[in-house]
Order: C-alpha cells, then structure tokens, then sequence
C-alpha cells in the first residue's frame, strides 16, 4: 500500500499488512510494524525472490486471528481515537490549524522554525 492508504487504514483503527513497493514504503512499513505495532511485513524466503502464499497466509492470519493480531487491532483502534481527539474541537491539531488560521487572517506571516 502506499503512504496515503496505510495513513487511511490506522485512521480507521485497521491494522494491515505491510507489503513495501520502493521509495519511502519500507520505512513506513518498519516504522508501522516495529514502532506503531499496527503491522506485519511479509518475509522473502531465503533463496527467493517473491513472497510466496504460505508467508500471505501466515501474516493474513497474524492479522486476523491470534494474540498478536489482537493486539494490532488494539493498538490501531487506540491510534484511531487519539486521532480523532486530535481532530476535534480543542485537540492538538484542531488548535495547531486554528493559530495557522489566525495568523493569516490577521497578515502575519507563517514561518517555520530553521532546522
């Protein structure tokens, strides 16, 4: 999946199967399996160079079933709610948009800070 998909699915609280492409997909899919704990990669066999159907099914099934999938289940819905407060009235990124907002409409320039 692509950034933009794996972002939707911890929105909604959906743990996945993280399956890197190119580019930046095997960074998120470390950092969504090792650090978030909301997915699984697939391994390539040694010797092999595609993903065969036993290892789909094994991390279909880490997913789905088991105690390691429901504790990706649970971390995601816990994701999908820190979210949504962050989204709502008086959270974090509700607040961070509100200051943006009223920077502009009173003329002041938005600046990042130098890094």
């Amino acid at each position: 999946p692509n950034s933009f998909r794996q972002h939707r699915r911890v929105v909604h609280g959906v743990p996945m199967i993280a399956w890197p492409l190119y580019s930046e997909q095997r960074m998120n899919a470390t950092m969504l399996t090792e650090a978030v704990g909301v997915a699984v990669k697939p391994v390539v066999g040694p010797g092999k160079k595609v993903i065969g159907r036993k290892e789909i099914e094994r991390v279909v099934r880490v997913v789905m079933e088991g105690e390691e999938g429901k504790v990706m289940r649970r971390r995601a819905r816990e994701l999908q709610e820190s979210g949504r407060k962050g989204l709502n009235y008086g959270g974090s990124s509700y607040e961070s948009l509100s200051r943006v907002v009223e920077g502009w409409k009173s003329g002041h320039k938005i600046t990042t800070p130098d890094f």
